[in-house]
């Protein structure tokens, strides 16, 4: 069931805040510095970026997860602390440390996340001076969702209730992302909270399951940041345990909650006027069915055109043959919003007009049959506009 509630509030057993701080500029004019505490050690589980250029808090976090429980989560926007040596990982530990006293936690009981500008030293005086000013409460997710924000034009929040053994479970998340977003095994920012009861093995499985389903089907611009990481924290809250006839029920509530967030992220990139849906079948195997969907969403000849409406099907066609996913031109079929433009090998004779109209919806649904086997896949990308160059081309200043 879905629900309008408090994101990473929802589940029992946690609270968020946040505070100004004046992270990018030090002018402290707008939430940056955003605080998640849970009320009991939490099981959790992390996905973090593959990109071999990995941000100091990514390696902070995923060495405390392996610990065990955490407590918190300390979070600041405006700068990434990325490419800062070993000094961001120390100031990385030092944002830990200061959260951890604020809840107390120990250091190691506290994920950390930044997100923003790359290659600037963290202020983390300024972050850490300001942690204590936060009063977490269950009334403070949307706060939190906003001080996570760079350039997104709307914070992302999701929630799902889901009755298991005749109990209602609870799983809430936030996510954060608009540009450099193609994410491997994580999206740029997201929290996802449950008052289910996890062992560490089965948390990590249920998230790779709902990342790999949400997240890694999304794409704005191609570019993998630095900073991705997706973070599950269970509270057991609910003392309804996840194993048995429950497993399946949980995922697909907790995929859902991955889902509408990955999707906001994609409506939301940078400079982006529309959302398409990419469905691909016929593919030889699963992980053909994802590379094809994901190239299709990638390619800036489809996302231009998308943008401009102009009905060249030709170029998703050709994106798919690029993808490395096996293909038989012969029996390959593409459809755009309903409309058949190439069946079997063979153009149709499509309207040009439909094809146009179904482009400058602001939601639009393309569908492509490789022609080669049973297995299917999704993906979701947006247009790319001139507006995506002027953020990124003034993003630093």
């Amino acid at each position: 069931m879905s629900v309008a509630g408090r994101g990473v509030t929802f589940a029992r057993g946690f609270t968020a805040g946040a505070v100004a701080a004046g992270v990018k500029h030090g002018v402290a004019d707008r939430l940056d510095v955003a605080l998640l505490v849970a009320e009991r050690p939490c099981v959790a589980a992390a996905a973090f970026t593959r990109n071999q250029v990995i941000a100091a808090p990514c390696v902070v976090t995923r060495r405390h997860v392996a610990k065990g429980p955490l407590r918190g989560v300390v979070v600041n926007s405006g700068n990434a602390n990325a490419c800062t040596g070993d000094q961001g990982e120390r100031d990385a530990a030092t944002m830990a440390a200061a959260a951890a006293k604020a809840i107390g936690a120990r250091a190691e009981e506290v994920a950390v996340a930044s997100t923003g500008v790359i290659g600037i030293p963290l202020p983390v005086d300024r972050i850490s001076g300001s942690i204590p000013r936060i009063r977490p409460t269950v009334e403070g997710w949307d706060d939190f969702s906003r001080a996570i924000m760079t350039t997104d034009t709307h914070p992302k929040v999701a929630e799902r209730e889901v009755w298991l053994r005749g109990t209602p479970v609870r799983i809430g998340g936030v996510a954060k992302g608009a540009g450099m977003i193609h994410p491997d095994m994580a999206t740029l920012l997201a929290f996802v909270t449950t008052d289910a009861r996890l062992d560490a093995a089965a948390a990590d499985r249920a998230l790779r399951a709902a990342v790999d389903a949400s997240f890694n089907a999304i794409s704005v611009d191609g570019d993998t940041s630095t900073n991705d990481t997706a973070l599950l924290l269970a509270s057991g809250a609910s003392g309804i345990a996840v194993e048995g006839d429950a497993w399946d029920p949980f995922v697909d509530a907790l995929t859902d909650v991955c889902g509408e967030l990955a999707r906001a992220i994609v409506a939301d990139g940078e400079g982006a006027t529309k959302l398409f849906e990419v469905r691909v079948r016929g593919a030889a195997t699963a992980s053909d069915a994802r590379l094809a969907a994901r190239t299709i969403t990638t390619s800036n000849l489809v996302k231009t055109a998308i943008h401009g409406a102009d009905p060249n099907w030709g170029r998703i066609l050709a994106a798919a043959g690029r993808s490395g996913a096996r293909l038989d031109p012969r029996r390959a079929s593409v459809r755009i919003g309903g409309t058949d433009v190439f069946s079997r090998g063979a153009p149709t004779e499509w309207d040009a007009a439909q094809v146009r109209a179904a482009f400058e919806r602001s939601t639009i649904e393309i569908e492509v049959d490789l022609g080669v086997g049973d297995a299917t896949a999704k993906a979701w990308g947006c247009d790319l506009s001139a507006e995506y160059v002027h953020i990124n081309a003034d993003y630093t200043t």
